[in-house]
């Protein structure tokens, strides 16, 4: 099992970094494909090229840190820290009535379970650090 963990991380790295460069490249395209996007505001095209350089960093930390064992304590869980975060501030929106609960329940494979993903990730990095 300790020998898939880095290639999970490594094909989950690959997936967030995808998502960037598809913002990057096509962040109008993105903002209709994604569900639930354009109800968060109007289309804003710099907004969506900036949050995507996030995800091709986040995504590439956890692709290097999957083939380099000595970063992944650090970088997993910079990525963790920033997804986990993005997924507060959307519990915080319906918290404070920005949006309803039933955003939870669509935003959660985009949102919460990256985050979910990248803290576990990042605890077993710490739990099997210079091993």
């Amino acid at each position: 099992m300790s020998r898939a963990i880095p290639i999970l991380a490594g094909l989950f790295g690959a997936g967030l970094a995808a998502n960037g460069i598809f913002m990057l490249a096509s962040p109008e395209a993105w903002y209709f494909a994604v569900p639930g996007v354009t109800t968060t505001g109007p289309f804003n095209q710099h907004f969506l090229r900036d949050i995507g350089l996030i995800f091709v960093l986040i995504g590439s930390g956890f692709v290097y840190g999957a083939v380099r064992p000595g970063s992944r304590v650090l970088l997993w869980s910079m990525g963790a820290i920033w997804l986990s975060g993005h997924a507060l501030f959307h519990f915080w929106e319906v918290a404070v009535g920005i949006c309803g609960p039933e955003v939870l329940p669509r935003d959660f494979p985009a949102v919460t379970l990256p985050a979910l993903i990248a803290v576990a990730l990042s605890i077993w990095s710490l739990r099997h650090a210079d091993r």
